[in-house]
């Protein structure tokens, strides 16, 4: 595809766009009228994930970057490409510090070259650390625990300084934990490990993952497990496309949290997924984690007010049959008939 050629919708180019929120973010835009151009080295993505305009490329590929701001009329950057496994940045703290940061820092310079000022950033709620909260601000301070949510902080640090000096336009939306599935059930959670609580509790249910463990049954909660915040992915990808609308208008943009203000525990994600499977989970309880909080729950107001973020699939009566849809028609190792 040469330069000159003619579109008639503003593209967005989607980095890391053939994974899980990254693919249900390209949907949004189409739903949206944009032309979502993906970009991806597919170190993790999937080729069936993509539907439209692909650029096969890393971030650290300059060229690449640099080809696709040439052949179609980017207007913004959704940026999810990322390393995203905690563990292992534990391990393998420089692949998440090269990857993510420089990574980031290469799309940065492409941006610039190109003219493009507009970027909507994938960060975390790992940039809080160890934060117990039934209802965490964005004013919470972030100190982050591992390399993963470090690099998305300094991320969320350089768009700042970006912003500042050069009138860049940058969201940073922090998501609590992302979950569900498109109704079509064709793409949805997949990663290897999974390392989520519900796309494992129903791989474990189809025979997939044989140790499933819920780490801890001994907090200070209703039921003794822990809680966390669960957002529908649909939810999420509107988030962007919001986020992405305020931009072009001319907002500068800020770090807001992507949550539903209300937890669930993990006992009852689990019953709820028997709820809808009509199957117990099978799992053994583990000692608790190092690190992991009681309560970790968004104050979603701030993205009330700026981004009339209202999630509307969130629910636990929408998220798990979704999910459990998806890993039934849709993930590559579907329950057998």
């Amino acid at each position: 595809m040469t330069s000159n050629a003619t579109f008639h919708q503003p593209a967005v180019l989607v980095t890391g766009g053939a994974g899980y929120i990254d693919a249900h973010g390209c949907k949004a835009l189409r739903d949206a009228g944009f032309l979502p151009v993906v970009y991806d080295n597919f170190s993790t993505g999937h080729r069936h994930f993509v539907a439209g305009p692909l650029v096969e490329g890393d971030l650290h590929d300059r060229a690449a970057l640099a080809s696709a701001f040439r052949q179609y009329p980017i207007v913004a950057v959704m940026h999810f490409a990322a390393a995203s496994l905690v563990g292992e940045s534990m391990v393998d703290p420089h692949k998440y510090y090269a990857n993510n940061v420089g990574g980031t820092l290469a799309l940065l310079d492409a941006m610039r070259a190109a003219g493009c000022g507009r970027l909507v950033f994938s960060s975390t709620g790992a940039v809080y650390g160890n934060a117990d909260s039934k209802a965490l601000p964005e004013t919470y301070s972030c100190q982050p625990i591992n390399p993963y949510g470090s690099s998305k902080w300094m991320i969320e640090q350089m768009l700042a300084d970006h912003r500042r000096a050069y009138g860049l336009g940058a969201f940073c939306l922090r998501y609590f934990n992302a979950s569900g599935a498109d109704a079509s059930a064709t793409i949805g959670e997949l990663r290897d490990p999974e390392t989520h609580l519900i796309p494992r509790a129903m791989m474990a249910l189809q025979g997939h993952v044989p140790d499933f463990a819920v780490f801890g049954d001994d907090y200070d909660t209703p039921d003794g497990t822990a809680i966390r915040d669960y957002i529908h992915v649909t939810d999420l990808a509107a988030a962007h496309v919001k986020a992405l609308t305020l931009l072009l208008g001319g907002h500068a943009g800020g770090s807001f949290n992507l949550g539903t203000g209300h937890g669930f525990s993990v006992k009852e994600i689990l019953a709820a997924i028997a709820s809808v499977t009509g199957r117990e989970v099978p799992h053994r309880i583990e000692p608790r984690r190092m690190g992991d909080p009681t309560y970790l729950v968004a104050d979603p107001s701030a993205a009330r007010a700026v981004l009339d973020f209202r999630p509307s699939h969130s629910d636990l009566t929408t998220i798990v049959p979704s999910a459990w849809a998806w890993h039934q028609h849709g993930h590559p190792r579907k329950l057998a008939a």
